[in-house]
């Protein structure tokens, strides 16, 4: 880039001389002198000793380090990794372990992470009573899903359900009608001894998304299956005036099998006949298998009476 002029010494250059002027151009002098004004006006103004003060911003440029460069760098010689050692020759592996056996080899793999395992958001009984005296959840009517996520007692994110736990069940005395996804057996206990009401109900991530959106509406009865029902599924969903999604139902084998339990209350133990496993695969001993197995007790401890005497006498 070349030197910028003076504002000044670009006036004067560019200022027309009358002794060069020709006689006939004398008329247009006014016009020349404007031009040359403007011209110089248009010049930036800039001093010529910039130039050796030019450089980048701050931040602009980082410099390399550039190792085993000579002594004067700093990084020469060994290049900051030492003397002697193996990491000194070339690179060792994060795994690597000396040269022993691996302790993975030595002594195997321990347990296992369930990758498809659902990840429940866990609540307390001691912190739903605090929130319930804090007004924050109101304990006269049903407590749903939807009334817990948007109290923020289990955070701000939604998960594939909530587990109610039994921590602080000895101080639990309120009357709740609640519905959660899982439940302990001690926090069931609690909640019953104090005159409440528990039933645990399937939910996915979505659904419940969709439940404190509103575009769910909640219920604790399972779809009705048949081509029977059809109708009447029909005709429920043209009566609402706005269009909602349903609750989904389980499908896998261990949630129908969890949620036909009576032991968990599940929403689906009405469906067992009197006397029937909640269990898909193993059935209820009936009165031929309960004979069978009253034999094969008998044949068992009439063996081991025998080599109990043998061994005696």
């Amino acid at each position: 880039m070349p030197p910028r002029l003076p504002l000044a010494q670009a006036a004067r250059c560019c200022q027309a001389r009358p002794s060069v002027v020709p006689v006939s151009a004398s008329s247009s002098s006014p016009t020349s002198s404007l031009i040359s004004l403007f011209a110089a006006l248009s010049v930036q103004t800039r001093s010529a000793s910039i130039l050796a003060s030019l450089s980048d911003n701050r931040g602009a440029y980082h410099k390399r380090i550039r190792k085993g460069r000579g002594p004067s760098s700093g990084y020469g010689k060994t290049s900051g990794r030492g003397m002697n050692g193996q990491k000194a020759h070339g690179k060792v592996k994060p795994w690597f372990q000396g040269g022993q056996t691996p302790l993975i080899v030595s002594h195997g793999r321990k347990g296992f992470v369930n990758q498809f395992a659902a990840d429940m958001s866990e609540l307390n009984l001691d912190k739903l009573q605090e929130w319930i005296e804090a007004g924050r959840i109101d304990a006269s009517k049903p407590i749903t899903p939807r009334e817990i996520i948007k109290s923020g007692i289990v955070g701000s994110s939604i998960k594939d359900g909530i587990k109610l736990l039994g921590r602080g069940k000895e101080g639990f005395k309120l009357p709740i009608n609640i519905t959660v996804s899982r439940a302990s057996a001690s926090a069931i206990e609690a909640i019953e001894a104090a005159g409440g009401k528990i039933l645990t109900r399937y939910y996915t991530k979505e659904s419940l998304k969709r439940l404190v959106q509103g575009k769910s509406l909640h219920t604790d009865k399972p779809l009705p299956v048949g081509k029977e029902h059809v109708e009447e599924i029909l005709a429920q969903a043209r009566s609402l005036k706005k269009k909602y999604y349903r609750l989904p139902d389980p499908t896998s084998r261990w949630d129908i099998e969890y949620y036909r339990d009576p032991a968990h209350r599940g929403y689906l133990s009405h469906q067992l006949a009197p006397g029937e496993s909640p269990s898909l695969y193993f059935k209820v001993p009936t009165g031929g298998d309960m004979v069978k197995m009253a034999r094969t007790e008998k044949v068992k401890a009439d063996k081991k009476g025998a080599v109990v005497s043998e061994k005696l006498f």
